[in-house]
């Protein structure tokens, strides 16, 4: 499927990486953006954080890099370390498939020297924060005189940290042809000063920000780094009862990747993207209205137009980009008068994805923590204990309907002896159903007083020491002893059944 950001004078190279990246569509200030850059215009763009500025100016700055100079050529301002590492990641992966280029983030903290031998070897790209970068220039470490594009990102950021006057140094020590590019949420005073005194007749762009509001469903968040996130998705779906939920990526790779793990761990997933043509899209949504799919893995372009009532759960495994997608990606619940509920998996470098997403929806999004193991193993039990008790309850009016005796009474009476009581005989067979059904033993719990008769049959337990019959486990912990003794006359041996003995041992705690 063509690109839409085939449309720009992008290189084959570009355009292919972000086909990788699975990007569908450019932004409004990609749109926008991109064209001028390319025409070497100095540009001013108005748009909040999230909006998808860096590929905005990423994308035309790497097509106008020379790869047979290693000179700078680009240099873009950030306010703070954490976006420059940011905007250095994202410029590199959209030049994954460029070769010849070098890519530097420059920013306090690092070591100076390490950053001298970097640019001595040449960087035709420079992210940086403007103090450690002015250090550079009177230094004389960082050479700006081949210098065709700088980028101030963030500017208003910037100047709220008292960076004008640095950024103004940077700025006057850039060839006057240079080309000059802004981006800014707001435009205050200072701004305005800087553009005029700094831009040549600057484009001006501005994407206007819409009331958007997410009224009727509650919103939280987890803290999780990359890797940790599919098993924290598989937590969350373990623990919450949802019928339908949809789980949004940034990407169709990503999309792809998460439909493909769910499967292999059991769950009825399926792919919705834009690589897929219209057949499967709707062989994919008529799975889900059904309720063939529990889960509809999607991106943000896919997923617009969804017109599923009984959603009852969102969760964003990527942080969308754009805060009006988030608002799009939490409508698809709560729909219909409903309630809904909205979760969102957030690396400690996106926190100000969140903050942004909070100040423009104005919604509380509140932090929560995932279920630990004890916690799921409760809640598991709890589940199946319900519906025994009410599978009992059908059962019990079914008899008093019929008047017959239940066939299963008559089998397990016969397992019903003088060393084996009725209560026992329930508690293994409630066991049993744990561990084929959930995959585990049940809970550690306390027994209460008076509780330990029962569980001892008519003339057995007379050599049961009383202290022990307090505390019951349902975990045997009688699968210790089933562990090899140790070789006496092999070393190896002997390690290979200590190292057994102890992950024995911890599958007895983790089952907790």
């Amino acid at each position: 499927m063509e690109s839409a950001f085939s449309s720009f004078a992008l290189s084959e190279d570009l355009l292919e990486a972000v086909a990788d990246l699975g990007f569908e569509e450019p932004t409004p200030i990609q749109k926008l953006s991109i064209p001028p850059i390319l025409a070497g215009r100095d540009l001013v763009g108005q748009a909040r954080t999230g909006t998808g500025k860096t590929a905005a100016f990423g994308l035309p700055l790497l097509e106008k890099i020379d790869r047979g100079s290693r000179n700078t050529q680009a240099l873009v301002l950030c306010p703070t370390r954490e976006l420059t590492m940011q905007v250095a990641e994202d410029i590199s992966a959209l030049a994954a498939r460029t070769r010849g280029l070098s890519i530097l983030p420059i920013y306090g903290g690092q070591p100076l020297d390490r950053q001298f031998r970097a640019l001595s070897r040449g960087a035709q790209i420079v992210v940086g924060t403007p103090g450690r970068l002015l250090d550079h220039l009177e230094r004389k470490t960082l050479d700006l005189s081949a210098l065709n594009l700088l980028v101030l990102d963030e500017a208003d950021e910037m100047l709220d940290m008292g960076f004008r006057e640095d950024i103004e140094r940077i700025l006057k020590a850039a060839a006057p042809e240079c080309q000059k590019v802004c981006f800014s949420a707001t435009m205050p005073r200072n701004i305005l000063e800087l553009i005029r005194t700094y831009l040549r007749e600057p484009e001006i762009i501005r994407i206007a920000r819409k009331e958007i509001s997410v009224p009727g469903i509650e919103q939280f968040y987890y803290e999780v780094y990359p890797h940790q996130k599919n098993e924290a998705l598989c937590l969350l779906l373990e623990s919450r009862e949802s019928r339908k939920s949809i789980v949004f990526c940034s990407t169709k790779l990503g999309v792809d990747e998460l439909a493909t793990k769910l499967l292999a761990r059991g769950y009825q997933a399926d792919s919705l993207h834009g690589n897929l043509n219209q057949a499967q899209r709707d062989r994919a949504m008529n799975r889900f209205r059904n309720g063939e799919t529990e889960l509809l893995i999607a991106t943000d372009v896919a997923a617009r137009g969804l017109d599923v009532n009984d959603v009852d759960l969102v969760i964003n495994f990527d942080i969308p980009l754009d805060v009006e997608n988030y608002v799009h990606r939490i409508g698809r619940t709560g729909r219909a008068g409903r309630g809904g509920l909205a979760l969102t998996f957030v690396t400690p470098r996106e926190q100000y994805k969140l903050r942004d997403i909070m100040r423009y929806t104005r919604a509380v999004i509140r932090k929560a923590g995932l279920p630990t193991r004890r916690e799921m193993n409760e809640l598991k039990t709890g589940r199946l204990l319900d519906e025994l008790r009410a599978r009992v309850e059908n059962m019990r009016e079914a008899w008093r309907d019929s008047k017959k005796i239940d066939p299963h009474e008559l089998m397990l009476a016969a397992l019903t002896d003088e060393q084996t009581a009725p209560l026992q005989l329930a508690s293994a067979l409630f066991k049993m159903l744990l561990e084929k059904e959930q995959g585990f033993d049940g809970p550690e719990m306390e027994v209460p007083p008076g509780m330990e008769a029962p569980f001892a049959a008519k003339g057995a337990g007379k050599d049961r020491n009383p202290k022990n019959a307090r505390r019951l486990r349902s975990g045997d912990r009688r699968r210790r002893a089933l562990v090899p003794a140790p070789a006496q006359n092999s070393r190896g041996n002997s390690a290979l059944a200590r190292r057994r003995g102890n992950l024995r041992g911890n599958a007895d705690t983790f089952s907790d």
